[in-house]
């Protein structure tokens, strides 16, 4: 993000490190892969079926790649709850793409059951909104992500 934020202490960042963990395995049995290749590399002159070790370079690619993606998922915002709105931030080129919601054009949020899902109305009637799913965010966030956003559109919240 250009620039440094105003009040840092009056928004809430939402991740998607939930989406993140299975990039972190992904990464690590590549890792895995790798290593074993390398390992067995030692025994070629016993069983020349075994691959060159140059293969292992491959996994151990993909693997800093796959780690490079879990690191930035678990670092960069998906939702920013901030004074002004909702900061959605999408997966590819999240800075180019990022689209802010206000609170004035919140009708009203509703969560579904499985808190996979939030779906922002647009107005009273609910024939106008924003669905987001929820699963990049870990589990144990999407009750926060829902408490704040409910208290802040329930009557009687501060408005910014």
């Amino acid at each position: 993000m250009a620039g440094k934020l105003q009040s840092p202490e009056k928004e809430l960042r939402f991740t998607r490190s939930g989406q993140a963990a299975i990039f972190w395995v992904i990464a690590a049995v590549l890792a895995a892969i790798s290593v074993t290749l390398l390992a067995t590399a030692i025994y070629r002159d016993i069983n020349p079926i075994l691959p060159h070790p140059a293969w292992t370079l491959l996994p151990l690619i993909l693997s800093g790649i796959t780690s490079k993606l879990a690191l930035d998922l678990t670092r960069h915002a998906y939702l920013i709850l901030s004074p002004l709105g909702i900061e959605i931030f999408p997966f590819f080129r999240p800075a180019s793409g990022m689209r802010l919601v206000t609170w004035q054009e919140v009708s009203a949020a509703e969560v579904n059951e499985k808190m996979t899902r939030l779906t922002l109305h647009h107005n009273a009637e609910k024939s106008s909104g924003i669905h987001l799913s929820l699963t990049p965010i870990r589990a144990d966030r999407r009750s926060l992500l829902a408490k704040a956003i409910m208290g802040r559109l329930s009557p009687g919240s501060h408005s910014g």
